[in-house]
């Protein structure tokens, strides 16, 4: 099913329009924070995440999205996804790994958009800056089994991720993957951050909940209801 006409005309209308500077010096209502695990709800405000979308949409365009595939078994993953940045992170029957290569076309990653650097500059306190964004794509139906973010040579650089479209549940554990499990709905614009002790922590997403969301994402993926930017220092800083 096409994207929903209204939807569509508010995705160009907002395209041109300029993201409001990013500041969270002060944490927005419902702020949470458990041990290195930081939720900033409500981020982005909804011009600012379409003007967002409008510079995906662009990395989209010179880095088509490909489905990866679990190492060992050769199964697709649930979503698609695509990469921006000096690095991308692929998987494929050879492993895990980050490469400067599109694995279909063999071009370089598109940059990574400012506005991308902006909100890694504004939560991510004195790390060192970004090399990788990795843009999954999930259908109504996709899900991310729970895992830990350890292919980096970096841990002191927290994870930041982003979240764009339809509400999906979040979890978070700890170190080990029979930890106990906190919990969160993320909501477009939704900023998180796994940091400090939650660095390695496992984390996955549950469901989505389809419908909660008016971002014209079908534009740019077919089938998708959400789109998750995942922020990512890969070599040691």
């Amino acid at each position: 099913m096409g994207p929903q006409p209204a939807a569509a005309y508010v995705l160009h209308a907002f395209a041109r329009t300029a993201v409001s500077q990013v500041s969270r010096d002060q944490p927005t209502p419902g702020f949470t924070q458990n041990r290195g695990a930081r939720h900033y709800p409500d981020f982005l405000k909804p011009k600012d995440q379409i003007v967002l979308l409008s510079d995906i949409a662009a990395v989209v365009r010179a880095a088509p999205s490909f489905q990866p595939t679990m190492p060992r078994t050769g199964k697709p993953f649930s979503v698609a996804m695509t990469n921006c940045g000096p690095l991308g992170w692929v998987s494929d029957t050879k492993g895990y790994r980050y490469q400067a290569q599109h694995p279909r076309t063999g071009q370089p990653w598109p940059a990574l958009p400012k506005r991308l650097m902006d909100i890694w500059r504004a939560v991510a306190g004195s790390a060192s800056e970004p090399e990788a964004c990795l843009i999954n794509f999930y259908s109504a139906t996709a899900k991310m089994g729970s895992h830990q973010d350890r292919d980096e040579a970096d841990f002191s650089a927290p994870v930041v991720s982003i979240s764009l479209g339809d509400t999906a549940k979040f979890h978070v554990g700890g170190p080990k993957r029979t930890d106990p499990k906190t919990r969160y709905e993320l909501c477009s614009g939704d900023v998180f951050v796994l940091g400090g002790e939650a660095r390695l922590a496992f984390h996955g997403i549950d469901r989505i909940h389809a419908g909660t969301s008016a971002l014209a994402l079908e534009e740019i993926e077919l089938g998708c209801r959400r789109i998750n930017l995942t922020l990512r220092r890969v070599t040691a800083g």
